[in-house]
């Protein structure tokens, strides 16, 4: 009898130590769901300032946010907001290029580096969130092929629609767009141009020209955001 109440009394102090420890001298074990909110709360984002959209600073394949911007397209005679987007690269992958190029960094951003960033395989995407409610597929695919068939026109001086039209690829003319649907496109090494709407992945097409077109949308000498382009530049002066 005695031994068995020495034994209670052990275990009842075994157990009175590990609530002291529970209630603030140990910490439990983390929370798993904490966790998981606690990682979310590290990733910064910036803000599109005339449309209030937020993109990450930092995909998860390391690319960095360099500049945001806002597409708009005119419709008898008023300016709608099409989408928001970001523009994303490679950095450690431009710094490479242009150091190779110029050397040291030049005071302002110059055409001749904005067309470097054209020209080369850099990885690089481009996040869009559409901001314009109920478009349909029909209408994104058609604003992307006078897009890209004029700036392929820029290029070489003639017309390719065929090329334009491969970017939004096999994506069904079904799907509807919403205030926040995410459309992303990626220049892949090799000159490799990727298109997923939504997350899903309609087209995948190896083309120069394709690529140089697309990304000569937002930094060539007709940028669809001149404060995007001038802000992109800014950023390739840090990377020296």
């Amino acid at each position: 009898m005695e031994r068995n109440l020495m034994k209670s009394q052990k275990n009842e102090t075994i157990e009175e130590e590990g609530e002291e420890k529970n209630n603030g001298k140990q910490p439990m074990d983390d929370d798993p769901l904490e966790g998981e909110e606690k990682k979310e709360e590290k990733v910064q984002l910036e803000i599109e300032p005339k449309t209030g959209i937020s993109f990450p600073v930092k995909l998860d394949d390391g690319k960095q946010l360099n500049a945001v911007g806002l597409r708009k397209k005119s419709m008898l005679g008023i300016g709608l907001k099409i989408y928001s987007f970001g523009l994303y690269a490679d950095n450690a992958r431009l710094k490479e290029i242009l150091e190779s190029k110029f050397g040291k960094a030049p005071t302002k951003p110059t055409e001749e580096m904005y067309q470097l960033v054209i020209d080369s395989d850099a990885g690089m995407r481009v996040r869009l969130v559409i901001v314009f409610s109920n478009l349909t597929m029909s209408r994104v695919r058609k604003n992307f092929d006078e897009g890209l068939g004029a700036s392929i026109k820029k290029l070489t001086g003639g017309k390719n629609d065929e090329l334009a039209k491969k970017v939004m690829g096999e994506a069904s003319d079904d799907i509807k767009f919403t205030s926040g649907s995410v459309v992303e496109i990626s220049r892949l090494p090799g000159y490799i141009l990727q298109t997923k709407v939504m997350g899903e992945v309609v087209s995948k097409v190896e083309s120069e020209l394709l690529c140089r077109a697309f990304i000569n949308m937002y930094l060539g000498d007709d940028p669809f955001d001149k404060e995007a382009k001038d802000r992109f530049g800014m950023s390739l002066i840090t990377l020296f």
